[in-house]
């Protein structure tokens, strides 16, 4: 990246807002140098000549051929910029489409481009209408809507570009699927240099993922929805100017049947001093309008959480209400170390919330009688705070997915969480956190983010296919960074997520038979939250819960000497191969197609979202 005196000025505001430390992380997250560098893979990836004519003749004879109107509300746009808008829409390889200017600029310079333009290139699909007065982006927008005739409206701002395969790209995947009312794309940012364009930043985003519509509007551009959409959902709305595209795409995806997300970039977002692209700060007044959008967003989805603005700008962070206060069992399972276990029901005890009872299974298997301490808690039978705990013995081999089966088959709880016993909880609302997620309608599950104890991430999320089965996102990622798009941070749905730290409701659970008993150590969490997802319901990470897992090994250190591991190993090695060809077997659709919540331009191999080579 370039330093100019531009970004220098913008750095020492980034300063002031974030203060140094935070500003510290920003800074090393953008800094992290990626192993596929985009510009040159952009240039590969994109259509040559000979494809756009190929599109152009295979869109002729498509079944269906929408006629996609284009909302641009202008205002005083570069000249330049807006005539490259412009002649970018005639270069799409789908040629049924109509561009609706609404024009409520100072002087008459749109006009007379717009006028020039129809008149040398012939061109009769750009409506033009002059605003009478400048009624704010939202009800400028509304006025563009109101020219359109296509059975899709799609947006853009008056100074980004389209790429020309775009119009194409969306018309194949409406004729593949009747349901779809609600498409956007990836997209990147764009800047003018000595050579032409400096494609950059590209934003390659998961499939529909509602957690992380409320965390941050990441559809943004470009986003396409059925003009019979927009009749139920109702247009822009001036009070939300600044957000004005975040509460309609919120609207919007309510109302639709199906959304729909092309895994491409087809949308250029042009970054200058004075656009929101390139300096955040300009428009702070909108992130306000944001919190407001999905606070309303809630509201119609009668759903009660607080949001609040996270140090980042456009970011958020809904805070679920817990309705009640039901009983929460918390299922511990791992191999008695003493001090483990001991500092791990310790970090439960400081939780705030006090409705919860432990149902622990000893797996003692070195052991003739109990360990010290959990002799004391068969003795006592509750904690200091009145909380019931059962022990319930294991004397076979160590399965994990069986000592949880068992353990809820023991749980009074409505809710159950299953936790290691190597976990120490960092976060004294956790299970606040957990139930106001779990809750909630349509979702399964609730995870964590987990550390290693040399304090980086050991768990944000897994994708499913990375690494052959799964793999826990963000691994080795310093506590404080945030990651890609500051994933690592917000509140997101994921195919699936440890087992070590996770919630799901005792009806989730019996409804699904609980753990995959055929999956006795490695991936029986994987399994359940993917059964979960074949259900309809959402799996949430929710990085506001956070603990550390002591029994993790950091990413590039030798695990610990232990007596025997040699002869385990091998057994490990063997049941770890077993339980990998189940799940081959079982998700082979899935492994194929891919993980929905992970785009399939980024690495299988890097859990940091690097682009794929």
């Amino acid at each position: 990246m370039k330093i100019t005196p531009y970004r220098i000025k913008k750095g020492i505001l980034y300063l002031k807002h974030y203060g140094p430390k935070i500003f510290w992380n920003r800074l090393k997250d953008k800094m992290e140098a990626a192993k596929v560098p985009y510009a040159p893979w952009y240039e590969r990836h994109a259509p040559g000549a000979a494809e756009l004519r190929r599109q152009e003749r295979l869109s002729r004879h498509l079944s269906r051929r929408p006629l996609f109107s284009i909302v641009i509300p202008a205002y005083n746009p570069d000249k330049n910029y807006f005539f490259v808008l412009l002649r970018g829409l005639q270069e799409q390889s789908y040629d049924n489409w109509q561009l609706c200017i609404a024009d409520a600029s100072d002087s008459e310079d749109v006009k007379e481009m717009v006028s020039n333009y129809r008149y040398v290139f012939e061109e009769t699909r750009v409506s033009y209408l002059r605003l009478k007065e400048n009624g704010g982006i939202a009800e400028n927008t509304n006025a563009g809507i109101d020219m359109a005739k296509g059975d899709w409206i799609g947006f853009m701002d008056h100074d980004d570009l389209l790429a020309p395969n775009a119009l194409y790209e969306l018309a194949r995947l409406i004729n593949q699927d009747e349901e779809i009312e609600a498409i956007y794309t990836d997209e990147d940012q764009v800047e003018s240099g000595r050579d032409g364009l400096i494609h950059q930043k590209p934003h390659f985003k998961p499939d529909f993922s509602p957690d992380l519509l409320r965390s941050n509007n990441y559809i943004t551009h470009f986003f396409c929805v059925k003009s019979e959409v927009i009749d139920r959902a109702g247009c822009f709305r001036s009070e939300f100017d600044g957000a004005q595209d975040y509460d309609f795409i919120l609207r919007c995806t309510e109302a639709a049947k199906k959304v729909a997300h092309i895994p491409k970039i087809l949308y250029h977002w042009r970054i200058h001093s004075k656009s929101t692209a390139d300096n955040p700060m300009s428009k702070t007044y909108a992130y306000q309008a944001g919190q407001r959008a999905i606070q309303a967003h809630l509201s119609r989805c009668g759903e009660r959480g607080e949001v609040s603005e996270l140090p980042h700008f456009g970011f958020y962070r809904v805070k679920y209400a817990v309705a009640g206060t039901p009983l929460v069992s918390i299922l511990i399972s791992g191999k008695s170390q003493a001090d483990a276990l001991r500092r791990c029901i310790e970090s439960i005890q400081r939780s705030t919330y006090q409705n919860y009872e432990i149902i622990l299974v000893n797996n003692n298997d070195t052991e003739q009688k109990p360990l010290p301490f959990v002799q004391e808690l068969l003795e006592n039978g509750k904690l200091p705070g009145g909380q019931a705990v059962t022990v319930l013995p294991w004397q076979k081999e160590f399965h994990a997915a069986a000592i949880y089966n068992l353990a809820a088959s023991h749980a009074r709880g409505d809710y159950f969480v299953l936790l290691n016993n190597d976990i120490e909880i960092i976060t004294r609302g956790w299970l606040e956190e957990m139930l106001g997620n779990c809750q909630r309608p349509g979702v399964g599950v609730v995870g964590a983010r987990l550390y290693y104890p040399n304090d980086t991430i050991q768990h944000a999320g897994m994708v499913v296919g990375m690494d052959g089965i799964a793999t826990n996102m963000f691994q080795g990622l310093k506590r404080g960074q945030e990651g890609y798009y500051h994933k690592a941070a917000l509140q997101l749905n994921y195919s699936a997520v440890t087992a070590d730290c996770l919630m799901a409701s005792r009806e989730t659970y019996e409804k699904l038979h609980g753990m995959e008993e055929k999956l006795p150590l490695s991936f029986y969490g994987v399994d359940f939250c993917l059964r979960v997802r074949r259900e309809g319901m959402l799996v949430v990470y929710d990085p506001f819960i956070e603990a550390y897992h002591y029994g993790a090994v950091p990413c590039g250190e030798a695990a610990p000497e232990k007596s025997g591991r040699t002869e385990k190993s091998k057994e490990e090695r063997r049941l770890f191969e077993t339980e990998a060809a189940l799940m081959h077997d079982r998700w082979a659709e899935l492994l194929q197609k891919g993980d929905p919540f992970y785009n399939p331009n980024l690495s299988l191999k890097k859990s940091n979202y690097s682009l794929k080579a």
